[in-house]
């Protein structure tokens, strides 16, 4: 399978992943498990996988964040919720998100039981060599239903892709906050705002970036708030073109074991359940480009 096409795939069905950032129930079962409400539920539900990890491998893994946020919920966390407390919790929002966002008969149906069939193929092709993420996630009990299964499938698949590319932002040069700034600067993802403040840096640490991405020629125009003004330069484009092509090239070994056609047929299933998330407005405005 063509990597830049198994590339698009795993970027359309991500949002049947990454709901579980911005949906209530998260909160609400995290805290239930023992959690403090707040960023202490994603920085604790994410990394539950990997064990008790402490801060410093929690910001290594997630690699964008302010270590000074992460140090403010980890390991306190594990104080308060055992990681196996957690991950159970985090099932259960997932659950408890995804019939209210689609609705039970459409969570019961042989479409998302095909879906779930067919991630889970892929997933169980992801190496865990040089993926922690990815494989603190593989070790993760299997749940039953189809739909956590899918649920829980496109989490490894997310992390495999997610530990690959940040191998290439190292190679790149670029710490976590400059692989921020370049991501909001094409245009896509997150708007700087969110960007800034939900991996906890100031305006002065924003900017300093900024300005050492233009040393090295990769950023013209603005910063700070100033998204219409912060461009990639030709240079700057040319590395991200480039992370993300490479990015689909490591992460493209789980597709190709699930097989162009399947995987086509996977796309075509979950695109119906993406479209069904956002029009449930699943994400809120203010956190995406063009929402």
């Amino acid at each position: 399978m063509d990597p830049r096409a198994s590339g698009r795939v795993a970027r359309g069905l991500e949002p049947l992943h990454a709901m579980a950032y911005f949906t209530p129930e998260t909160e609400q079962h995290l805290t239930g498990a023992g959690l403090k409400p707040g960023r202490m539920s994603y920085f604790a539900g994410r990394a539950a996988p990997m064990g008790a990890v402490s801060a410093s491998v929690v910001t290594a893994t997630f690699y964008n964040f302010n270590p000074d946020l992460v140090a403010r919920h980890i390991p306190a966390a594990w104080a308060l919720a055992e990681p196996a407390a957690v991950v159970a919790a985090r099932f259960a929002a997932a659950d408890a998100a995804l019939r209210r966002l689609l609705g039970d008969s459409t969570v019961a149906s042989p479409a998302v039981a095909e879906a779930a069939g067919l991630a889970r193929r892929a997933a169980e092709a992801c190496t865990a060599q040089g993926r922690p993420l990815a494989a603190g996630h593989l070790d993760v009990e299997w749940p039953t239903e189809p739909h956590l299964v899918l649920w829980h499938a496109l989490s490894i698949l997310r992390e495999h892709r997610g530990d690959g590319h940040i191998a290439l932002l190292l190679d790149a040069g670029l710490t976590g906050l400059e692989a921020l700034v370049t991501a909001t600067a094409t245009g896509k993802g997150f708007v700087v705002p969110f960007a800034r403040a939900s991996r906890g840096w100031s305006e002065e640490h924003w900017d300093a970036a900024v300005a050492a991405l233009r040393e090295r020629g990769l950023i013209a125009g603005g910063s700070g708030d100033d998204t219409a003004g912060l461009v990639l330069t030709t240079a700057g484009a040319e590395l991200r073109r480039r992370l993300e092509d490479d990015t689909d090239r490591l992460g493209a070994g789980p597709w190709a074991h699930l097989g162009a056609d399947d995987a086509a047929r996977l796309a075509e299933l979950g695109g119906t359940l993406v479209r069904a998330l956002i029009a449930a407005d699943c994400f809120p405005a203010g956190v995406f480009a063009g929402r």
